[in-house]
């Protein structure tokens, strides 16, 4: 497993968002996170890369315990965050705005550069000069996920990519999170069980702050009673 995360619990000041929640992730998967409103899935996320540490339980990414590390050195191992507010720092380009989160380990050769994005990703190729703030929500999405390439994933957390985005931005993210999973191991959350189980192989429901149910997206899309219990709106 490249993720294991193992009965950990969550607080918010008191109040527990995660109740021992525990699954594995594979390298090279692509799994989703599904469930209602207030599930515990972004918590989930930010539990992963330690902007909300759980107070109990394991986390271990290759073998390593990273429970309770500051976000910044988890993100130096290899995991890459998007968030759903998407933070693009206001007063620097798109170029800059790469820049500034470009790491390098130590022996390894850069997977991803700035000029790399550009060759890969037109769009953002055309708005290199230009102040991140600025761009719709479509292109901020956009930069955001290129931004979280900089730091060389291992793996890749993303949290609601299509939160307020129109339907043609939408297919654009699922087509990139599809290249993206050709190499890195990808976890992310999404309100649309439909765009959930096209994009990724497996998916755990969550409820209340634990998994609830795991299965393959094919079983899960041919499992409407499932969908109906933990997933419709009530």
């Amino acid at each position: 497993m490249i993720l294991q995360v193992d009965d950990i619990h969550t607080y918010y000041g008191e109040s527990l968002a995660l109740q021992g929640l525990s699954f594995g992730i594979r390298q090279g998967e692509t799994v989703c996170l599904l469930g209602r409103n207030g599930a515990g899935k972004s918590t989930t996320l930010k539990s992963i890369i330690g902007l909300t540490p759980p107070r109990r339980g394991s986390i271990q990414f290759n073998g390593r315990e990273i429970a309770g590390s500051p976000a910044h050195r988890i993100a130096r191992l290899g995991i890459g965050y998007v968030p759903e507010d998407r933070r693009i720092f206001p007063g620097l380009t798109v170029r800059e705005n790469l820049e500034v989160a470009e790491y390098r380990r130590k022996d390894e050769s850069p997977a991803w550069t700035v000029e790399r994005v550009f060759d890969e990703y037109s769009m953002l190729a055309e708005l290199a000069e230009q102040d991140g703030a600025t761009l719709s929500g479509g292109q901020q999405q956009m930069l955001t996920v290129a931004r979280s390439l900089m730091i060389q994933p291992k793996l890749l957390l993303l949290d609601e990519p299509n939160e307020g985005l129109a339907p043609v931005i939408v297919q654009q993210i699922g087509r990139l999170i599809d290249d993206l999973a050709q190499d890195t191991t990808i976890v992310f959350t999404d309100q649309s069980v439909h765009f959930a189980l096209k994009h990724a192989g497996r998916a755990f429901i969550l409820e209340k702050g634990k998994v609830v149910h795991e299965a393959s997206s094919e079983a899960l899309r041919n499992d409407p009673e499932t969908q109906d219990r933990y997933l419709s709106v009530t």
